[in-house]
């Protein structure tokens, strides 16, 4: 699995750290292994549906940690939204954590005519759920752009309901099928790759997410590699419909792997 490769994309949270209220912490050499690929000339780009940040925020985060990142090298859902809003002359009810809003400061919010969700976190009160379920049930055709579709996630101190299960809860009461930007969606999946300019049989995803990480990089063409980090759990071992290519303890072992074969 780990031959002929060109790109490697690498999934954020629960692959180079585990967020939390403090910050977060780095997941035991990670770091390095960051620098190595990038030591070895492959192309790299980081794959987040992050959405608690803008992406200059997130960046000095990981930054802090001690990455070797910048905001050029991170694919992320909120700026592909906003691109999708400008083209169809969208103006967005914006359900989406409060850090992550100056990343819709050009986007014109007035009179909405579709809903945006993302990980709101403390923001998804029952108050804020039926603003957006009364914004979208008042359309004669409801739009609703949701930054991701992730079940849950893992934080410091322990697992977290992520945006997907939000944005189940709209579908339903809206009878509505969410346009999902972030992973696993096949375009996210694309953008990544033309940045890099690497075809898809030559790039490898690495990410803790056996739907959104794997399943979507398999469907796009790519290797997937599923860490022990983060969100896995052995049941993740026995889904029933998704299968990586091959399961690590964590990154720096995935990477140890990869640079063997070039």
């Amino acid at each position: 699995w780990a031959r002929a490769v060109r790109g490697l994309l690498l999934d954020v949270s629960g692959v180079l750290y585990d967020s939390g209220g403090d910050g977060g912490v780095p997941i035991a050499g990670s770091a390095e292994a960051v620098r190595r690929i990038k030591a070895s000339g492959l192309k790299l780009r980081f794959c987040t549906n992050e959405t608690q940040a803008t992406r200059e925020k997130f960046v000095k985060k990981l930054q802090g940690l001690g990455f070797d990142i910048s905001v050029g090298e991170v694919t992320a859902p909120a700026p592909a939204a906003c691109r999708i809003l400008k083209e169809r002359g969208l103006r967005p009810h914006l359900l989406v954590h409060n850090d992550l809003v100056p990343e819709f400061a050009e986007i014109d919010k007035t009179n909405p005519n579709c809903v945006v969700i993302g990980d709101a976190a403390e923001n998804f009160t029952y108050a804020n759920l039926n603003e957006a379920f009364r914004v979208l049930i008042g359309m004669e055709k409801p739009v609703l752009i949701s930054l991701g579709k992730g079940r849950y996630y893992k934080e410091t101190d322990g697992l977290k309901l992520d945006v997907g299960a939000y944005m189940k809860a709209l579908e339903y009461a809206c009878d509505v099928q969410a346009e999902v930007v972030g992973k696993p969606a096949k375009t996210f999946f694309e953008s990544a790759l033309a940045e890099m300019g690497v075809p898809p049989e030559q790039a490898i995803m690495i990410g803790d997410d056996i739907v959104s990480d794997v399943g979507g990089a398999q469907q796009c063409g790519m290797r997937a590699v599923q860490v022990r980090t983060g969100k896995y759990r052995p049941c993740d071992e026995n889904h029933p419909h998704v299968k990586p290519d091959a399961y690590v303890d964590n990154l720096a072992e995935a990477v140890d792997i990869i640079l063997q074969q070039l």
